[in-house]
């Protein structure tokens, strides 16, 4: 009885689809391209993976941004340094939010930072200080170099630019909030910076922090791609 009931409801939500009686909201369709500014279902996830390797449909999802709320440069394939090559990247020069300095990214980094800075840095600035953040200061996304600059280490992220370092957010108040001096911090401005901390784990494969070691204690590092660690 319960199969045939199963098998009748979704016979009516066909039906419903192919009339054209309910639609399902894109946010929800897996056939419906990704936009930045959708409500983030667990369909939103597929989507992202979707965009890794396709390099069109990763610059078509930055497009649905109105200018005015992104500004960036696709770049052809480059070798800036010989050992490190760059592919499907992008210069991204402000968003929603201005940065210290541009930076070169992978498009999948650049579309996981607009999907941190929509959903997770301003709702959480919003909530918890009660001010949109204005601007963002980064040490860099592209460094052709090993982890910890190590001669026998594995590559970095960053030797592919496919992780940015964020220090410091200042908010459109003029309040400035920085991982290395308000990380301990027991008030809202601390809990903002662990809230955002939390919330970059769901947008980016890696991220690093002050509790991951000495060397992440004035910054978080965003990495897309690689294996899935937060700390």
């Amino acid at each position: 009885m319960k199969r045939l009931l199963c098998l009748l409801v979704l016979i009516a939500i066909g039906v419903a689809l192919d009339k054209g009686v309910w639609a399902i909201p894109r946010q929800w369709s897996p056939f419906e391209p990704l936009r930045i500014q959708d409500p983030v279902t667990p369909v939103t996830g597929w989507k992202l993976t979707w965009l890794k390797r396709d390099r069109q449909g990763c610059l078509a999802v930055l497009d649905t941004l109105p200018d005015s709320a992104l500004e960036y440069q696709a770049l052809v394939d480059y070798v800036p340094t010989p050992s490190c090559p760059l592919t499907n990247v992008v210069r991204l020069n402000a968003s929603g939010v201005q940065f210290n300095r541009s930076f070169v990214a992978t498009c999948p980094l650049a579309l996981g930072w607009l999907m941190f800075e929509y959903h997770t840095l301003q709702p959480a600035a919003r909530n918890l200080l009660g001010s949109p953040v204005s601007r963002v200061e980064h040490y860099g996304s592209f460094a052709c170099r090993n982890i910890y600059g190590r001669e026998n280490a594995r590559r970095s992220a960053h030797a592919s630019a496919e992780a940015l370092d964020v220090a410091a957010f200042t908010l459109a108040d003029g309040r400035r909030i920085s991982v290395l001096d308000d990380w301990q911090e027991e008030g809202k401005t601390g809990q903002f910076l662990h809230e955002i901390q939390r919330g970059a784990c769901r947008r980016f494969a890696t991220v690093l922090g002050p509790e991951y070691n000495a060397a992440h204690a004035n910054h978080f590092h965003l990495a897309v791609g690689g294996f899935s660690l937060c700390r």
